[in-house]
């Protein structure tokens, strides 16, 4: 398997401020790959240097095999890009859209757009203006799937959606299959983690990793040791986040959670243990775990 995206090195500087910094992370074709990150981790400045929106101050990166600051016109043929700021002609009706839209692209489907228009139950007629922002960012979707790109980049695409409308999105992408791949930036994590096959975590412009969802959800464990007289070990294990003492229980998070090592560090840096239990953690609490932990220590 290829990668529809590399980077190296990508960086952006805006004057004194380093919105991205030497970013290298790849995206395996097939996949639905997730930037995530706080506000101003860098998620939306990446995506931009990717489509050749911005140009970036130092480093590379390929898109299709081509340099990011090469994409031209009919590279987009092959590549769909949607975000949440994107402005639509509100004067035209989604037909006059698909019917404007249809010849820039070689291998537009008028069945897939048929079929994505009665999933979304998007009127034909009516002008595009008076769509709420949901029918928007449906509209701004179909006409994107329509051509069956083989990357579709998404930024924030669910933001400020009911969840029936991020519902109806995901189905259309879950849709896609293998044949498109999919770079998505977005904090709605519970989505997220419903269909994104690998993560890559943004902070202030670092991307500090990038792998599998099912590699990242196996290491990352919410311990919790009961004790007959709780303390915290010193000095304290750095992969260990967060750690809580209650008058019986010690918490914190695993991140490298493997039960024999994990276990056996425990009961040695531990005396009086009584109860250990490692709880899955779901993306959400992974996040939040990585962004306060990130917020303390730039305190």
């Amino acid at each position: 398997m290829s990668d529809v995206i590399t980077t190296q090195g990508l960086s952006k500087k805006y004057r004194k401020h380093v919105a991205l910094d030497k970013l290298t992370f790849a995206v395996p074709e097939g996949s639905v790959y997730a930037l995530l990150g706080a506000n101003g981790a860098g998620k939306t400045t990446a995506l931009k240097l990717l489509m050749n929106l911005h140009p970036p101050t130092a480093g590379e990166a390929r898109v299709l095999g081509i340099d990011s600051r090469q994409l031209l016109g009919r590279h987009f043929e092959n590549i769909g890009y949607v975000s949440e700021n994107q402005d639509l002609p509100g004067w035209m009706t989604m037909q006059f859209l698909l019917d404007y839209l249809k010849p820039f692209y070689p291998t537009w489907d008028d069945a897939r757009a048929a079929e994505l228009l009665a999933q979304f139950r998007l009127p034909l007629d009516r002008k595009i203006k008076h769509f709420s922002r949901g029918m928007q960012m449906k509209a701004m979707l179909a006409s994107s799937l329509a051509y069956n790109p083989k990357l579709l980049v998404l930024d924030e695409p669910f933001s400020g959606l009911d969840p029936l409308t991020r519902e109806e999105l995901i189905g259309a992408l879950l849709e896609c299959g293998h044949e498109t791949s999919i770079v998505v930036s977005s904090h709605d994590l519970a989505d997220i983690e419903s269909f994104a096959s690998h993560i890559g975590y943004l902070d202030q412009g670092k991307l500090e990793f990038g792998e599998e969802l099912s590699a990242l959800t196996a290491r990352f464990r919410e311990m919790e040791v009961t004790l007959e007289q709780p303390a915290l070990p010193s000095p304290w294990p750095a992969h260990w986040l967060r750690p809580e003492a209650s008058p019986a229980v010690v918490r914190f998070i695993e991140t490298h959670y493997d039960p024999e090592r994990t276990i056996g560090e425990i009961k040695l840096l531990f005396r009086g243990i009584t109860h250990i239990e490692a709880n899955p953690m779901p993306l959400r609490s992974i996040f939040i775990a990585l962004a306060r932990t990130s917020q303390k220590l730039a305190a």
